[in-house]
């Protein structure tokens, strides 16, 4: 291995102007007991669902168990005997026909036409919840029935199709649960949504009317079906995709970018003065397109004085710890382990750890914000890392770059080799320019002690940014003043399409020139290419569990649509 030709320049902190001095105020510990910033909690209407859900198979418990469901017939008799009372031509034409949403055919266009629309606007957790209560609701109604195996009305002639038994009634409860899963997956929270809420409960008010005239069901049926099919997925969907998370919308919107107006931006603004004495006057989204993986904001806060200041924060929440393990092993199924990396399992987890990388980079005299806190927004599922605003800086994709942005940024990357990191993310969003000093943010992905493969891809990353900027010759010409000929032959074998970030790849095709081959024609020599598809155990195995999952769940989908109705 050859020697390094001259002295190694050094990356620069990112000193610059510096803001106004922050000003805070006594912090305040949150007595134990009180409700945090945000709380996670279940609507009053979802606790009453729930509770008559609750009731509902308490009876049928009692009644099973006692086998007093002869008492019900009576009264459910008599309620059926007056609607027999009521019929005529007109009207029992009039209640087929109002009817016919709870036949087979009808719920199994809803069913299917719900999935069909979930897949095409790629509302994937929505769809997952869907297919699970679909699921639940069935074969937990289909047992009870099985189980207290209640005849059809007797005493009054059934002039509609029916099947099976009839306790709950089992079209009533899948026609409200797919009526409330596309309230609840397709509809935006607002307005709309209550709209939708009405038009359902006059839905099955119409087809409860129309099995009662027909005398499919008993009227305890019906109640017990609605209270089943309308409980499971309000509280299905209100736990397990929040709207404050998961908000229901068309418009053009990463999901991970949450919103901060409403609750949560007062939840943000008193968490920063309890837990970090600042006093924000402003929360707002900030450069949401060079962000994915979480919601970065701009905070505006009081100064030392009469003036403002700014600081930068980083919104997490339970959504982004989910992509990054679906990301994750969708890396682990189509390529391999390239390198020993577990996901997240908890948001507390993935923010612990940003900031402790943070103050290492900070530590090692690496160019990056300075971290000043974390701020718990919901225990275990929302926190907000907090650091110094870098204002006045541009991306380094926009900035002029000349030799001394060069040289520091590939000091910025032997500096982590020396300290044994990688950023593992290199990409234009993530390098800022501001007063002559580069900077790098956006840590989340930072690795300790990582492999030599991923060290040589942060090598060649960072050279391609450079070189966005400027041309191959230039950016090779100063690295060769910090890095080997052999570094620079391994990282560029290392490096090519899938180890790019999607920005920079994205910024190469638009500049239509091909950085990466022209840097490989300046280099001396070039090392084999080193293979990224890597099979192991592991790999197979979860391969063969996510295929024996999807077969699962697409036979089960099947009998769904077979079980009677």
């Amino acid at each position: 291995m050859t020697s390094l030709p001259q002295a190694v320049p050094t990356a620069v902190s990112p000193t610059g102007q510096a803001p106004p001095a922050i000003h805070r105020v006594r912090r305040r510990r949150r007595p134990s007991g009180e409700p945090p910033p945000l709380p996670r909690h279940l609507n009053a209407s979802g606790k009453w669902w729930l509770a008559m859900s609750g009731l509902v198979v308490v009876a049928w418990v009692v009644v099973w168990a006692t086998d007093s469901v002869g008492r019900f017939d009576v009264a459910d008799t008599r309620v059926l005997q007056a609607f027999e009372r009521i019929r005529s031509p007109a009207l029992t034409r009039v209640a087929e026909v109002a009817g016919v949403l709870a036949s087979a055919t009808a719920i199994y266009v809803l069913w299917l036409g719900n999935l069909a629309v979930l897949i095409a606007v790629r509302r994937w957790r929505h769809l997952f919840v869907v297919i699970a209560v679909g699921i639940i609701v069935v074969q937990v109604g289909a047992e009870m029935a099985g189980t207290l195996q209640r005849p059809r009305p007797f005493e009054v002639e059934i002039i509609g199709p029916w099947t099976g038994f009839s306790m709950p009634s089992l079209p009533v409860t899948v026609l409200a649960t797919l009526l409330l899963n596309a309230v609840y997956s397709l509809v935006p929270a607002g307005r709309y949504r209550t709209i939708g809420k009405w038009v359902v409960c006059v839905v099955l008010a119409v087809t409860a009317l129309s099995r009662l005239y027909l005398a499919q069901d008993h009227p305890t049926d019906i109640a017990a079906g609605v209270i089943l099919g309308v409980a499971v997925p309000l509280a299905a969907f209100r736990l397990l995709t929040p709207n404050d998370v998961y908000p229901v919308r068309y418009r053009r919107g990463r999901p991970a970018h949450l919103d901060v107006t409403g609750p949560r931006g007062e939840a943000i603004v008193r968490a920063l003065e309890d837990q970090l004495g600042l006093l924000a006057t402003a929360v707002e989204p900030f450069n949401l397109s060079g962000s994915g993986g979480s919601t970065p904001l701009r905070i505006t806060v009081k100064a030392a004085g009469e003036g403002e200041s700014c600081v930068f924060g980083k919104l997490y929440a339970a959504t982004h710890v989910h992509s990054d393990r679906w990301y994750k092993l969708g890396r682990t199924l189509l390529y391999g382990r390239l390198e020993d990396e577990q996901p997240f399992h908890s948001v507390r987890r993935l923010v612990q750890y940003e900031d402790y990388v943070m103050h290492l980079f900070t530590d090692a005299g690496l160019p990056t914000p300075r971290p000043l806190g974390i701020v718990e927004i919901t225990p275990e599922r929302e926190y907000l890392l907090v650091a110094e605003f870098m204002a006045g800086a541009q991306e380094v994709g926009d900035a002029d770059v000349d030799d001394a942005i060069i040289d520091q940024g590939l000091a910025l990357v032997r500096r982590m080799w020396e300290i044994g990191v990688a950023h593992r993310d290199i990409k234009p969003a993530n390098l800022l320019v501001r007063d002559g000093r580069l900077v790098v943010i956006d840590t989340a992905f930072a690795e300790v002690r990582p492999s030599p493969w991923r060290q040589a891809v942060d090598l060649a990353n960072m050279m391609l940014v450079l070189g966005l900027r400027t041309d191959a010759e230039r950016v090779y010409r100063r690295a060769r003043l910090q890095f080997t000929d052999e570094e620079l032959a391994e990282a560029f074998a290392a490096t090519r399409g899938l180890t790019m970030p999607s920005q920079l790849r994205r910024m190469l095709r638009q500049q239509g020139r091909d950085l990466h081959t022209a840097f490989l024609a300046l280099l001396p020599y070039q090392l084999p290419s080193v293979r990224i598809q890597r099979w192991s155990w592991r790999r197979v195995v979860l391969t063969l569990a996510t295929l024996l999952a999807a077969l699962v769940c697409a036979g089960v989908t099947s009998d769904l649509l077979r079980s009677p109705l």
